[in-house]
């Protein structure tokens, strides 16, 4: 499928696919495609970030390669391995057949057939659907090292092997990188994306992606489950519980058969909403009891 050729249609493709996207998210989702910059995502967890690779590369119809970044990520595990178990094997099986040519057999070990392509080079490899969307995810989490490397990556659309040489993108990739500001990544790598900052959605907004995404769940259940996380966040909580944490939890409670909550249900239920003991603590009991009461007095009596 061609990307959209407008905001509009960019909007409205991700919506058909269950993403409800801003129009300012869908306009700098549109301008990345249309300019092939990668387009750098930060805000919260949970509030959709990774998602929307995922649904890109749906409505697209290209591949999805992910790569899920870490504390002491190097360029060499992003980008390739070499199969040593099946290397030494290959040496074995030569060296008992008599066929132990040192040359010959290192130039065959250091070939196609034993490279372990990782992310950043399968991104690289023409496909045949169109070049895919590359995700690096949580790009926070990574070291600032990682960072230099992905800029001249990125820049060149091309990374290096050094038994093999460069091997450089036919065409490049759709790039997407997130980041849950854990820490601060460097202006240099965020000067050669398109940025955009993923907030928590309002009222309105969550309760269109609960329709999206839980299209089972009833007025009510949807109107009480969002008025609750809503409210939630602005707790003084460890985590704000995302968008994420509002879907999971009304499946959860579609799973238990429930339409409306009450303050025994939310306190049977918090782990599927929070996710630290010292927050659920805080908001069982007469707490949950009073913020069930502050939201229902806002939507009003059940129709």
């Amino acid at each position: 499928m061609q990307a959209p050729g407008s905001i509009d249609a960019m909007q409205q493709t991700l919506g058909r696919a269950g993403y409800v996207a801003s129009r300012p998210l869908a306009t700098v989702a549109f301008l990345a495609l249309r300019l092939g910059r990668p387009l750098f995502l930060e805000g919260e967890a949970g509030t959709g970030k990774t998602e929307i690779a995922r649904t890109l590369a749906a409505t697209l119809g290209r591949d999805l390669i992910r790569l899920q970044c870490y504390e002491g990520l190097d360029a060499t595990t992003a980008v390739y391995e070499w199969n040593f178990a099946a290397q030494m094997i290959a040496i074995r099986t030569a060296e008992a057949a008599g066929n132990a040519d040192a040359e010959l057999l290192n130039r065959d070990l250091f070939g196609p057939d034993f490279l372990i392509e990782r992310p950043l080079l399968q991104a690289m490899r023409p496909h045949e659907n169109g070049p895919p969307v590359l995700l690096i995810d949580e790009i926070d989490r990574a070291d600032e090292p990682f960072e230099a490397f992905l800029l001249e990556a990125l820049s060149d659309h091309q990374v290096t092997i050094p038994e093999l040489g460069t091997i450089r993108a036919p065409e490049p990739p759709i790039v997407v990188l997130t980041s849950n500001r854990t820490r601060e990544v460097h202006d240099a790598l965020k000067r050669r994306c398109l940025y955009h900052w993923v907030d928590y959605p309002d009222f309105a907004a969550e309760m269109e992606i609960l329709a999206a995404r839980v299209p089972e769940a009833g007025a009510r259940l949807a109107q009480e489950v969002t008025g609750f996380v809503q409210r939630l966040r602005a707790e003084d909580l460890f985590k704000r519980p995302g968008v994420a944490e509002t879907i999971d939890w009304a499946k959860c409670l579609l799973a238990l058969d429930a339409v409306a909550l009450s303050p025994e249900l939310i306190s049977d239920t918090l782990g599927a909403v929070l996710k630290y003991q010292d927050d659920i603590a805080r908001m069982e009991g007469s707490e949950a009891a009073r913020l069930l009461s502050e939201v229902r007095a806002r939507l009003g009596p059940a129709a």
